[in-house]
């Protein structure tokens, strides 16, 4: 007796916790329409500035070095301070600013 009492209750259990799992019979009667909804990916449009990060801050260290050195030292000081400006540019641009940079997901 305890043993069939336990398989009915068993089974009810089973039974019963179906029923919050599955979707109830009348939605799959109705008759609904889908509509399909379609997502588009645009690319982000860099400007002239965020194309030519890089060679744009290159350049300017190296005309700014140019033009302290050419008011120190003329000529000779023009081109040691454009030398100095393009080594200090390419250190910030290729070392240093990549470590505070946080990239955005569009």
């Amino acid at each position: 007796m305890k043993r069939g009492l336990s398989i009915f209750l068993l089974c009810l259990l089973i039974v019963g916790s179906l029923a919050f799992v599955t979707e109830p019979i009348a939605s799959a009667q109705t008759v609904t329409s889908t509509t399909v909804t379609r997502t588009r990916y645009r690319r982000h449009k860099r400007t002239f500035w965020q194309k030519h990060r890089d060679k744009l801050t290159l350049a300017g260290s190296t005309a700014a070095g140019a033009g302290i050195g050419a008011i120190a030292g003329g000529k000779k000081g023009a081109a040691i301070g454009s030398l100095v400006g393009a080594g200090s540019g390419a250190l910030y641009t290729y070392k240093i600013r990549k470590r505070h940079r946080h990239y955005r997901r569009y």
